[in-house]
């Protein structure tokens, strides 16, 4: 099985190929290709790579296919009356 983990948003990702993953926000457009470059160990089936920190010669490419947002939150802030002495 091939794999890899690599660091995302200061989070880390075990990331499989062909299949789809949730990330915090990444500011680029849809449809854009990325490269993830912060790879921090690669299995392709028959050797594991283990980075220190990371793997210089390995870079990972993925494709923005949707950005998700929240539902919109609405925050109030209830104040006292003033009094009138």
């Amino acid at each position: 099985m091939k794999y890899a983990i690599v660091e995302i948003s200061g989070r880390q990702f075990w990331i499989e190929e062909g299949k789809y993953y949730d990330f915090n926000r990444i500011p680029t457009d849809l449809g854009k290709q990325i490269t993830l470059n912060r790879v921090l160990l690669v299995n392709d089936g028959e050797n594991v790579l283990i980075g220190q920190p990371y793997l210089e010669s390995v870079k990972i490419k993925g494709k923005i296919l949707e950005h998700f947002r929240g539902k919109k939150t609405i925050i109030y802030k209830m104040r006292p009356k003033k009094e009138n002495s």
